[in-house]
Formats: C-alpha cells, structure tokens, sequence
C-alpha cells in the first residue's frame, strides 16, 4: 500500500533505503500485515515512515510492478494500491524511520529535480501532477 500525501501544495516523499528502488525518491508506503485492513496499513506505513498521522482518502489506483533478474527472473511482485492522504494535524515535521533514507516535504516543480521511482511517476501523472 502508499499514500499520496499532500498538504499546502507539497507532497510528503520519502527516498528508499531498500531495493527495489533503494536511493529514489517515492511515496511512504509499505506491506499490509496479516489482519490488517488496508487502510490502516495505509496510516501504519506513513507513520512508521515519516512520524505524520494521516486521514486515508480515495483510492488512487491500483498498479502490478514486476521486477526482473538479469537472467529474466522474476526478483520482486509487487501489487500496488495507493490511495490520497492528508495530515491530521497541521504540524507537518517530518521525523524519518530508519526503514528511509529521508524524509521531506516537495512541490511538484522541486520533484521534477529529483530521482523519482518510474511507478511514483505514473501515479503522480494519473492524478494530472507531472514529475
């Protein structure tokens, strides 16, 4: 699960510190546990990641990103349901998790600078934001 989440025209993106993608910029998210229903995965993720509590929204999309091995093989599959996310509360500091490199607000002119995940990409471009 991810979540786009925004507040006051920026975009909350954390940089990976694992494969796949491990250095790119991305939107927090993560694996839903056993039990637990999607949206508080949603919640769970970006808190765990970035110290902000979020109100879930609607659903973004749903995206299959399958990963490939130099001889072909499949090294990750993933399926992918990202939702719109706000904060609840208007202080938006940031406190990154070890589980990211970084995390930090951006406007979608300073996210065009920055080496962003192919599958972030198309989600920010399905909700009319190019990166």
């Amino acid at each position: 699960v991810g979540a786009v989440v925004h507040a006051n025209g920026k975009f909350l993106l954390i940089r990976r510190a694992n494969e796949p993608g491990k250095g790119l910029w991305s939107i927090p998210g993560g694996l839903v546990e056993v039990g637990e229903k999607i949206r508080d995965a949603v919640k769970r993720e970006v808190e765990e990641e970035t110290g902000i509590r979020v109100e879930v929204g609607r659903l973004i999309d749903v995206i299959e990103n399958i990963v490939f091995d130099d001889d072909g093989r499949v090294k990750f599959h993933y399926i992918l349901i990202d939702f719109e996310a706000k904060p609840i509360s208007e202080k938006l500091e940031v406190k990154p998790s070890p589980e990211v490199l970084e995390a930090r607000w951006f406007s979608p002119e300073e996210m065009r600078n920055l080496s962003i995940t192919q599958t972030a990409k198309a989600l920010f471009r399905k909700m009319g934001i190019e990166v």
